[in-house]
């Protein structure tokens, strides 16, 4: 399960900012806790801002963690079938904060999960060397249940006690290249499974979606008419998945697989998945089925249906699932479903994380006050992130309303804007 994740200086985020998922010890909605080990953190934790806030740089700064770092992995082009829900991975760029006088060059970021009854602490700084239009790792840290595994400066790298017999025959480092890549090729004994382990946590239980102009994720690019291979193997999983449909309540009430007799594409999809219909005479009686392909449904029924997969791994096997917009094109109880299966009482090991502008969900009956937050701008550009525990809102306070009321920040300012009055001014008094 995700602890902690820290970035600094990516994006619009200068300073640092810690995205904290440590639940705090509130009474209410204790459900809404998992506990592993020394470990509580919340299940849930919807993010909001204004448009340009920073949320989608936030969701950027995780999903360029996690495949900057598997990708340093010798078998990174592995990617097995329950992974793989698509062909290509779409590039997503790190870029510094740029509107500050003075530029720096370097990122930070940092995670705390928790894996198999440890809890691992991995980070690194990278910096741009922009007369090459090339980066160096300047530093790079792992620790596993607060012991040191390995500490590199530049290109002095020192190890913890526990690793040193280990580790020291190992130097072969580039400064273009994490150190944990190295040991992965390298490493043996308690090493090799404390890297198989880093490795198995963000290849599986790691999991960032988001949207450029198709459904993407680290593991693969998944489009509105994309479907995991799982779909098609596992009929028990197929059934499942009909069933989360047919919830939507939007007139799918079964996948049919077939083959892919197009010629240009089947050799890389033999399959297909067609969507089941009841066809109804004028008396409202099923008298047969038609089948539709998936580009005929609806871009909300497609964008449930690339969801909904993901969401039943990750429910399953546990871990984190991260989504930019997660609302976007889908009705508000269609949100509120996925929301209420992470935080329903048989998820016992599985997170959502999720940006969002629907505040139908900001309530204290769906959230604790740890498990809403913001993201706000400044007139400098600069994004911050806090959540309703940082800034000691009131339990019973009605958290929409005054969210609305601007009580909490991150909401655009239109009412003291004197262009926003004067365009108002001038369409109110058209004829």
């Amino acid at each position: 399960m995700l602890i902690m994740f820290r970035v600094k200086n990516f994006a619009s985020f200068k300073d640092e900012v810690i995205l904290d998922m440590r639940a705090i010890s509130y009474k209410d909605m204790k459900n809404h806790v998992l506990e592993i080990g020394k470990n509580k953190v919340v299940k849930t934790l919807a993010l909001y801002g204004k448009n340009a806030s920073g949320k989608s740089n936030l969701i950027s700064a995780l999903y360029y963690f996690e495949s900057f770092v598997y990708n340093q992995f010798f078998d990174a082009g592995n990617r097995d079938d329950e992974v793989d829900l698509g062909d290509r991975m779409p590039n997503v760029k790190r870029s510094t904060f740029k509107l500050g006088e003075v530029v720096n060059d370097d990122s930070e970021f940092e995670i705390l999960f928790s894996q198999n009854n440890k809890t691992y602490q991995y980070g690194f700084v990278i910096h741009d060397i922009q007369e090459e239009k090339k980066y160096s790792i300047k530093e790079e840290w792992l620790l596993v249940d607060d012991k040191q595994v390995f500490d590199r400066q530049q290109d002095v790298i020192s190890f913890g006690k526990k690793y040193e017999n280990e580790l020291k025959d190992i130097d072969r480092q580039r400064q273009d290249r994490l150190y944990i890549g190295v040991l992965d090729y390298f490493a043996e004994g308690e090493v090799k499974k404390i890297v198989d382990e880093f490795k198995d946590y963000l290849k599986h239980k790691f999991n960032v979606h988001f949207e450029l102009i198709l459904e993407g994720s680290v593991k693969g690019l998944v489009s509105g008419i994309s479907f995991s291979k799982r779909i098609v193997e596992d009929e028990a999983y197929r059934k499942t998945i009909e069933k989360f449909i047919r919830v939507a309540d939007v007139g799918i009430v079964g996948l049919s697989i077939e083959e892919n007799k197009d010629e240009k594409t089947k050799e890389r999809h033999p399959y297909e998945v067609k969507t089941i219909h009841n066809v109804y005479n004028d008396a409202g009686e099923v008298v047969r089925e038609e089948k539709f392909e998936l580009n005929m449904e609806s871009s909300g029924t497609n964008r449930y249906f690339s969801l909904i997969q993901y969401i039943l791994n990750v429910i399953e096997d546990g871990g984190v699932f991260i989504v930019d917009e997660m609302s976007a094109r889908l009705h508000p109880i269609l949100t509120k479903f996925i929301v209420d299966l992470f935080q329903g009482k048989m998820n016992k090991e599985a997170q959502l994380i999720f940006t969002t502008h629907d505040i139908s969900l900001m309530n204290r009956k769906q959230f604790r006050r740890d498990e809403i937050a913001f993201v706000e701008k400044n007139k400098k550009g600069e994004s911050t992130l806090y959540t309703l525990a940082d800034i000691k809102a009131r339990s019973d306070a009605s958290f929409a309303k005054d969210y609305m009321a601007g009580k909490y920040g991150a909401i655009p300012v239109l009412s003291d804007n004197d262009i926003y009055a004067e365009m108002v001014g001038e369409w109110l008094c058209q004829d």
